[in-house]
């Protein structure tokens, strides 16, 4: 059988997503690898190659796959639907984050099947049945979705076993590979070493998916799949990587053992840093270069409020124990809809103290399977799904749109000192440049006028 396995790119209102950063996508990568050899499988990334007509007519696939997030829920029902009219005998199959939190959003006459959970098993499965022409609804897990127009729907939130997962076929994104990058790190391949996470933020819904468990993956099969790898830089695209402290410093030991030169890209959180200085410092000796770290907010009561279980002094003794051992930080923050000029300022003054080199903001958004989705869905002032990027506010803020956005457009750029934007910029080769310039103004325009995507 022709299989296509497709990755969206986001909609063209949406701000941010792939003009930051692009990595490689690992979930069809995953599920290309649990199919059998013998059919033919290809992967478009739209995010790079949006010429969709050609791969139809020329590949004329007879299943396509497709993942996506909340935001790109709209792009895919648009491209399923092209898909069908193009030929109604392709089998469609959605999957991803999106379809596992709310799966009805794809009862679609134009979907054949709703993936909820890891699809690797699942999607071979599905590929055997239509193969033998056996009936899909008797796949474990599988329904008819109620109003769903003959859509399937098969619930697997619950098999989650990494050390199961095959190797994924990055060989199917070759085309793209020099292309995968997050800032000045290009190219970059990425690696899954773990899923879920022990706390319980309310903003998040990754803890929710793993049933709040941290499911992680042995050490001897990340190094097998590590020596596979042939780009240099490589992340670490878990929920949360260094929960685990023991697997990651005994992973450590094995890197270095096996002689493996990378330099890697990981998530931290903020008290693993502080509890643990000397695994980080470990790591750094193993080719650990720069370090995400969800800060979120800059008072006590905000980080309490979302349930973070953190608190500004360890944000603050972690920036430190990072900028000690000379690693770049990737720091995010929120931004509240409730902040006047005095928190936008004083939020300011607080990122300026921490003398960072870069900061990252995102504006709170009530994402889909998370608690802060059900306690504030009836306030939503859009319900767009081309809106949760994570600059669109979704929420009612206090000030007026358009204020609030000036607002945020100076956090933007008053954030950092001169001399830190310009140690931030030296870190691109001199040739890149022009262009980081060129996608900063064009971002911070695009801000200016967020507002005028609300209806009055």
């Amino acid at each position: 059988m022709k299989i296509l396995l497709v990755e969206p790119a986001k909609p063209e209102k949406a701000v941010g997503g792939e003009d930051f950063a692009i990595f490689e996508p690992l979930a069809l990568e995953y599920l290309a690898a649990g199919i059998d050899e013998k059919h033919d499988v290809r992967i478009l990334d739209m995010r790079l190659d949006k010429d969709l007509d050609n791969v139809l007519n020329n590949f004329v696939p007879d299943v396509v796959g497709i993942t996506g997030y909340t935001v790109h829920v709209n792009t895919i029902k648009r491209l399923l639907t092209k898909i069908k009219e193009f030929d109604d005998q392709i089998y469609t199959v959605v999957g991803g984050h999106h379809a596992t939190v709310m799966p009805h959003d794809f009862y679609e006459p134009f979907v054949d099947i709703v993936v909820m959970g890891e699809g690797v098993d699942i999607f071979r499965d599905i590929i055997e049945h239509l193969e033998s022409n056996t009936a899909l609804n008797d796949l474990r897990g599988a329904e008819f979705a109620e109003g769903g127009k003959g859509t399937i729907v098969i619930n697997n939130k619950e098999d989650i076993d990494l050390d199961s997962m095959p190797t994924p076929r990055r060989e199917l994104t070759s085309q793209y590979r020099n292309s995968y990058f997050s800032e000045w790190m290009k190219p970059l391949a990425s690696i899954r070493t773990s899923k879920g996470c022990h706390y319980r933020c309310r903003f998040c819904a990754l803890w929710k998916l793993t049933g709040g468990r941290y499911i992680t993956r042995n050490p001897a099969s990340i190094i097998d799949e590590l020596k596979t790898i042939t780009e240099e830089y490589i992340f670490f695209a878990d929920d949360e990587s260094m929960l685990d402290t023991k697997r990651m410093d005994k992973l450590a030991d094995m890197i270095k053992e096996s002689g493996i030169m990378k330099r890697y890209f990981v998530y931290g959180r903020s008290d693993t840093i502080v509890s643990h200085p000397e695994l980080i410092e470990k790591w750094k000796g193993i080719g650990l270069e720069r370090v995400f770290v969800g800060l979120e907010f800059f008072r006590d009561s905000d980080l309490k409020n979302i349930k973070k279980g953190s608190t500004v002094a360890n944000n603050v003794k972690a920036v430190q124990i990072l900028k000690d051992l000379e690693l770049d930080i990737f720091p995010n923050f929120i931004v509240r809809q409730d902040f006047g000029k005095k928190d936008f300022r004083q939020f300011r003054e607080f990122c300026l103290n921490l003398d960072l080199d870069f900061v990252g903001f995102s504006v709170l958004t009530p994402l889909p399977g998370t608690e802060l989705y059900e306690e504030q869905k009836d306030k939503f002032i859009s319900s767009e799904y081309d809106h949760f990027d994570f600059f669109h506010t979704i929420l009612p803020t206090r000030m007026p749109l358009k204020d609030f956005y000036k607002e945020l457009i100076t956090l933007f750029n008053r954030s950092r000192s001169f001399k830190n934007q310009m140690k931030f910029i030296r870190k691109y080769p001199l040739r890149e440049i022009p262009s980081l310039f060129k996608l900063h103004g064009k971002f911070i325009g695009r801000l200016k006028v967020l507002a005028d995507d609300y209806p009055i």
